[in-house]
């Protein structure tokens, strides 16, 4: 792979569009987004908000806290935390800018203005609808398919922005070209000037959370529990410095994250093992800031066949990035990550995602796990092999294997897990 080829400038690209800042769970935030940009196309304080969402929405915004509104929780608090104090400009940042007496307002609106959500039956898995009303006047903003990507807003009924719908279920543009083989190339001949800046903000950002939240009190404090009596273990705090980070960002911390693939826990769980490796270890920056290009870009590898949002936990799918990061860190070539790769993914591939929540932790915690152990197998001359289930010869061929289950095997397990929470 040499510099001015197409392929380095698309994987450097992947790396810039993946690894975002975001501030809480990027669900909630979308639908904030969706709410700031209405009211901003409104030009009032709405004094009604119709949400129309798709089930993974519902699924996924239920149990978490919304930054920066004082503890609430829920579709109805994004949506009126997004008219009050939300600046669409700012993205998946959109809730970053609030004062102590915004928060008290977010409450006030909450309890005084109707907010109905409705369950849209629509062929998207990641779809919001927002309609925001002033008297006669209306605002309509939609978001399909990603988190930031608005493709309709109407004022009136007079179209402001009418995108093309995008296919359903297609991998991102910039994704197609990747492979585990080609991502380790990029990784032994990236320019670090040319990624350096998009991954230093990366250990900035996900390691002050996980720092947080080891320090505070969050959720179930995972984090906590895994370290507690294992403090100069490496193995115990890979594990626990990435689900600390998730048990803050889940429960209601206001510090933003570097995502990957539309989610912070992705995010998360794809980079912070790899550093406290590489920081335990003592190892160069630069060699991590190489790791860190082969653990985000196969986890975007991976999450390109499953899809943004689904059954299958997108944890299962960073952890194997991030043990192919540390298996780069100590030296592996192909053989090594592709195997790793294969291991991990035969053991933790029948983890669901029952959508954002305080367990979610625990859920990396043991995606991470499986990781470390795919890669001790191979170091110790054991592998699972092709016809293992859903193994297949060759790496490929396995993750396309995962992500034809995950898309499709697993859309009704999708619906079901929506309806059984819905009933609680």
């Amino acid at each position: 792979m040499i510099y001015a080829d197409s392929d380095y400038q698309q994987y450097v690209q992947v790396l810039k569009d993946e690894l975002i800042p975001a501030m809480g769970c990027t669900e909630p935030i979308s639908i904030a987004l969706a709410a700031a940009k209405a009211r901003e196309t409104l030009g009032h304080l709405p004094d009604r908000l119709i949400v129309e969402v798709s089930g993974n929405i519902i699924k996924n915004v239920k149990s978490v806290v919304v930054p920066h509104t004082g503890g609430l929780r829920g579709i109805k608090a994004a949506a009126a935390a997004g008219i009050i104090v939300g600046d669409p400009s700012r993205q998946l940042e959109v809730l970053s800018r609030v004062t102590q007496e915004q928060i008290a307002e977010i409450g006030k609106y909450l309890n005084s203005v109707p907010i109905e959500v409705k369950h849209k039956e629509t062929p998207y898995i990641f779809d919001i609808m927002m309609t925001a009303y002033y008297g006669k006047e209306s605002a309509y903003v939609r978001i399909v398919e990603h988190h930031t990507n608005i493709v309709s807003v109407r004022h009136n009924d007079i179209p402001l922005l009418s995108e093309e719908l995008p296919p359903e279920h297609t991998a991102p543009p910039d994704h197609a070209g990747l492979s585990v083989e080609k991502i380790i190339e990029f990784a032994d001949c990236v320019h670090i000037e040319d990624i350096q800046d998009i991954l230093d903000r990366q250990i900035n950002y996900n390691m002050a959370i996980a720092q947080e939240g080891l320090l505070g009190n969050y959720g179930a404090n995972i984090g906590k529990t895994l370290l507690a009596g294992h403090e100069n273990d490496v193995n115990y705090k890979m594990r626990a410095y990435a689900a600390a980070a998730s048990d803050a960002r889940m429960n209601g911390c206001e510090l933003p994250v570097i995502i990957n693939s539309g989610s912070g826990n992705q995010g998360i769980t794809t980079s912070v093992p790899v550093i406290v490796y590489a920081q335990e270890m003592q190892m160069s920056h630069t060699l991590l800031l190489r790791a860190l290009c082969v653990s985000n870009l196969i986890t975007a590898h991976l999450k390109t066949g499953i899809g943004r949002l689904s059954a299958y936990c997108g944890a299962v799918s960073a952890g194997c990035g991030a043990a192919a990061g540390i298996a780069y860190l100590q030296g592996g070539k192909y053989d090594t990550i592709a195997h790793t790769v294969v291991n991990a993914l035969a053991m933790d591939s029948g983890i669901v995602c029952d959508g954002a929540k305080a367990s979610c932790a625990a859920k990396i915690a043991s995606s991470v796990d499986a990781g470390l152990l795919g890669l001790m197998m191979y170091q110790h001359g054991n592998q699972f092999f092709g016809g293992d289930g859903l193994i297949k010869k060759g790496v490929e061929n396995t993750i396309s294997n995962i992500g034809r289950l995950a898309r499709n095997g697993m859309q009704q397990t999708d619906k079901e897990i929506i309806r059984i929470m819905l009933e609680n």
